[in-house]
């Protein structure tokens, strides 16, 4: 409690003072993901084996946890920290400041404000522009994520599936969306940009800065089943700047480096068809486990013949 009554949230002039926190920065610093592939990890071997096969960043996530989904535990952060020597991102709940000011000071590289965690406040978004860590937001549509750079998100996730199954087709369905709406935004006049700004509620401001720069101001990367190769390759091509891949790549599986290691090669050589071939080779058995059965799929809207 504060010596004049208030409650002080974060006693840290750093933290409150947003001019010591500009997002130019924090975008600058989502900008050396770019061309990576970001691999979620829930233990000290899956982090040692996602380093060594070429990750950019890790997720760190709780192994197995049953209820409501919170933010990893601070001591396994740690001790990831420890092993590794590349950036290391963990999650925090949508709304939930607190949690990000945890993180924080424990020392990630990123924060994730995710909705594959439980949400904590169903109107409120975190002011990112309070933190000096980089914020990560996902999204379905342009409007989305305009709205969350507003907030202060240093880098995009555009968003699929969120039960880890290893169906791609939501995550290319909104994929497709975000970059539709840029390329509508591109052919508009200028007199146009107003009522597309209203009709996708987002800020005037960077509805004009995207239609300039022919893409999203920051970062934008897929997560949501990118299970293989072809995948990763996939979403590099529609757009992309890189990907998130579960931990469910690493589930049932006898060798995971060689998997993780495809994928990796396929962000970084999308373009190169020898290179996707030698990395899709001898993945079948190794992705049995991810196999979405006919009932599942129907879920999906999809049929069998």
């Amino acid at each position: 409690m504060a010596d004049d009554g208030a409650v002080t949230l974060y006693n840290n002039t750093a933290i409150t003072d947003t001019k010591k926190n500009p997002l130019s920065i924090k975008v600058g610093l989502a900008q050396m993901l770019r061309g990576g592939a970001i691999l979620e990890v829930s233990t000290l071997n899956q982090s040692k084996i996602a380093e060594e096969a070429g990750a950019c960043c890790l997720v760190v996530t709780e192994p197995n946890r049953q209820g409501i989904a919170r933010m990893p535990d601070p001591s396994l952060i740690k001790q990831i920290k420890r092993a590794v020597s590349i950036p290391v991102m963990a999650r925090c709940r949508i709304g939930h400041f607190v949690e990000a000011q945890i993180l924080e000071r424990v020392g990630v590289d990123y924060i994730d404000e995710s909705e594959v965690l439980a949400v904590a406040d169903e109107d409120n978004f975190i002011n990112k522009h309070n933190f000096r860590c980089p914020f990560v937001c996902g999204c379905k549509n342009l409007g989305e994520a305009l709205r969350r750079v507003r907030e202060g998100a240093a880098m995009i996730r555009t968003q699929g599936d969120l039960l880890g199954t290893g169906n791609i087709v939501e995550t290319v369905k909104n994929v497709r969306s975000v970059m539709g709406e840029v390329r509508i935004l591109n052919n508009m006049d200028e007199d146009e940009v107003f009522s597309f700004s209203k009709k996708i509620a987002a800020p005037y401001d960077l509805v004009a800065q995207t239609k300039q720069m022919g893409r999203l101001p920051v970062v934008h990367f897929a997560a949501g089943g990118i299970v293989t190769p072809a995948d990763a390759a996939l979403m590099m091509q529609l757009g992309c700047d890189g990907v998130f891949v579960g931990s469910e790549v690493f589930d049932n599986c006898s060798y995971p480096y060689k998997r993780v290691r495809g994928i990796v090669e396929a962000v970084r050589h999308y373009n190169d068809p020898h290179v996707l071939v030698e990395n899709s080779c001898g993945l079948e058995e190794e992705m049995a486990g991810l196999n979405v059965s006919e009932e599942g799929m129907e879920g999906f809207g999809v049929r069998g013949a």
